[in-house]
């Protein structure tokens, strides 16, 4: 994944959570050519997963491939987790 550009603001904001502890400050950044990573140390596989399908559907993507989920679950009423293929591949198995 590449690193998202911030600015000395958002560098700041990103400390400041850090120092907070909260879990929201997590990511690759680039700030004048640095590239800067916030990761918990010793993670499991497990969480940085659980880390990863979060960030993808509070954006609105699939989380197998990232791409961007269009079609809303009617029982839900909420973007579904699977884009259009995988949700196919997955009804198959």
């Amino acid at each position: 994944m590449e690193p998202k550009k911030i600015s000395f603001v958002e560098l700041a904001q990103a400390w400041k959570k850090l120092q907070n502890g909260s879990e929201d400050a997590i990511g690759n950044y680039l700030y004048k050519g640095l590239r800067i990573q916030v990761s918990k140390y010793h993670s499991s596989g497990t969480e940085r997963y659980m880390r990863l399908y979060k960030k993808r559907r509070e954006q609105g993507l699939c989380i197998r491939c990232g791409n961007k989920v269009r079609k809303i679950n009617p029982h839900t009423e909420k973007l579904y987790r699977l884009c259009e293929y995988h949700r196919e591949i997955t009804d198959k198995m």
